[in-house]
């Protein structure tokens, strides 16, 4: 019976500060029968600051769809089980959101343990309009597909959040003054921790910083929104197209697959596993 089944806990841990944990984060922690973690040997390090000792099970990208199919049998089975990445809330840039469409589907309870988010900690630092803004992770990793997709976003009218690493953050920004133009922006670095630290001004500006001194942690780039109207070229009608012919417009424009995918979920109002799941139902 569904009364029997077990909660799923998506729970926030910090981004960098560990005195951000929640009260009630760490009272989940506590209780739960088992921890999913995007990195045990991370996530250990973690509830041993925090004296908490409970079974740990790898939960990461390569093996976030096996492994939902266990976690959602052992929820079934009445154990509590608890979420975690590395930092931030899971499900965002983060494995999770596999397991939460699974577990809602058989009558799970799921339910979420606010706390730390990297990209909004990073939008209300930024200095910039934080009343409407447009989260996109991390960009694609080949400069050509890059390209595209900042062109498709080109003339997004909300403030535009990106994560980066520090091996491409440089490159990243060279690529949104080329399609962007120079607007202002806020690239934030090291959140919450000792050296945390926001450069603040053009995107040339950020360039010019990163060319002077070695990129070093974790960055967030928060980039104004266009002020500029998109063009009235004519499209085509990508909604009267079924979902495989969909994603093949993109991929004939020179998409990789899975950005083709994000961006049939974006003209759609659906989410990539959404559409990962149309294509293969």
């Amino acid at each position: 019976m569904a009364e029997k089944y077990g909660t799923l806990y998506l729970v926030a841990t910090p981004i960098g500060n560990l005195e951000d944990i929640t009260y009630r984060a760490v009272r989940i922690l506590s209780e739960v029968d088992l921890i999913a973690a995007e990195d045990t040997r991370h996530s250990l390090r973690l509830l041993n600051h925090l004296g908490i000792k409970k079974p740990l099970i790898s939960y990461h990208d390569n093996n976030r769809i096996s492994r939902a199919e266990e976690l959602v049998n052992k929820l079934k089975n009445g154990q509590n089980i608890a979420l975690v990445s590395d930092a931030g809330m899971p499900g965002i840039s983060d494995p999770g959101e596999e397991l939460v469409v699974l577990a809602v589907s058989q009558g799970i309870t799921v339910t979420a343990v606010p706390g730390c988010s990297a990209s909004l900690t990073a939008l209300v630092l930024s200095a910039l309009p934080t009343g409407r803004f447009a989260f996109e992770g991390f960009l694609p990793q080949k400069r050509n597909d890059r390209i595209k997709f900042l062109e498709s976003i080109k003339y997004e009218e909300r403030t535009i959040i990106f994560y980066e690493g520090p091996h491409r953050v440089r490159k990243t920004l060279e690529d949104i003054l080329t399609v962007f133009g120079d607007r202002r922006c806020s690239v934030l670095r090291e959140l919450t921790k000792v050296h945390e630290e926001a450069i603040r001004g053009k995107v040339s500006d950020a360039i010019a910083h990163f060319s002077e001194v070695e990129p070093k942690g974790e960055f967030v780039i928060v980039v104004e929104g266009s002020k500029k109207n998109a063009p009235d070229n004519p499209k085509p009608d990508l909604l009267c197209l079924s979902v495989e012919d969909h994603v093949k417009h993109y991929m004939n424009l020179g998409y990789e697959r899975m950005d083709a995918m994000k961006l049939a979920a974006r003209d759609r109002g659906l989410t990539k596993r959404d559409i990962y799941r149309l294509l293969n139902s």
